[in-house]
C-alpha cells in the first residue's frame, strides 16, 4: 500500500512539473512575440528619424521615403495586434524598403562616405540582427514546446492537460527562395576602383 502511495505521490508531483514546464514554454514563446514586436517598433521608431537626418542626401528618393513611412505605420499596427503573422508580415513590408534604401545607398558613393548614412546603416544592421536573434528565440522556444507535447510522456499528459501546438511563424513553402540559382553560387566579384 505504501509503495503505491509512494508511486502516485511521484506520479502527481512529476505532472505538476511537466504542467508548470509547458506553462512556462508558453509564456515564454508569448513574451519571445512581444520582444520580435518590441524590435520592430524600435526600429519603427529609430529609423525614420534617421532617415530624416539622412532627407538632405536623398532628396530625389522619395519612393523609398513613402515606402519606410508605410512599414513604420504597418509595424505599429502589427505590434498592437500581437498577431505573429501580421508581426511577420510587417517585418517583410520593411525589408523590402529597407532593401531598396540600401541599394540606393551602396549605388552612391557619396551617400556612402556621409557620417549620416553611415550611422543609419550601422543601425540598420544592428536592428536586423536583433529582430532576427528575436526570431530565433521563438522558433527555438516553440520547437522545444512542440517537441515536449508531441513525445513520451508529453503525447500522454499533454492534451489531458489541455496543451496544444503552437504554431509560431508561418512559413511559406514554395517559391523561388527554396532553391539557389547558378548565379547566387558564383563568388561575388568586388572592385574598389
Amino acid at each position: 500500500m505504501i509503495i503505491i502511495a509512494i508511486i502516485l505521490v511521484v506520479l502527481v508531483l512529476y505532472v505538476i512539473s511537466f504542467f508548470n514546464r509547458l506553462k512556462t514554454l508558453q509564456v515564454q514563446i508569448k513574451a519571445s512575440i512581444q520582444e520580435i514586436g518590441n524590435q520592430l517598433k524600435r526600429q519603427a521608431d529609430l529609423i525614420p528619424n534617421l532617415v530624416d537626418s539622412a532627407k538632405g542626401y536623398l532628396a530625389h528618393e522619395k519612393g523609398i521615403m513613402k515606402m519606410l513611412s508605410d512599414a513604420r505605420t504597418s509595424v505599429n499596427s502589427a505590434v498592437n495586434s500581437g498577431d505573429a503573422t501580421k508581426i511577420d508580415q510587417a517585418q517583410s513590408m520593411i525589408n523590402k524598403a529597407l532593401s531598396s534604401f540600401k541599394v540606393i545607398v551602396e549605388s552612391n558613393p557619396q551617400l556612402q562616405a556621409a557620417g549620416v548614412v553611415t550611422d543609419l546603416m550601422n543601425e540598420l544592421r544592428d536592428t536586423s540582427d536583433k529582430v532576427m536573434y528575436a526570431r530565433r528565440t521563438l522558433i527555438d522556444l516553440t520547437a522545444d514546446y512542440n517537441t515536449s507535447i508531441a513525445t513520451i510522456p508529453g503525447v500522454w499528459f499533454a492534451p489531458a492537460l489541455g496543451f496544444q501546438p503552437e504554431k509560431g511563424f508561418e512559413t511559406p513553402t514554395s517559391g523561388e527562395f527554396l532553391s539557389v540559382s547558378s548565379a547566387e553560387t558564383q563568388t561575388p566579384k568586388v572592385k574598389l576602383n
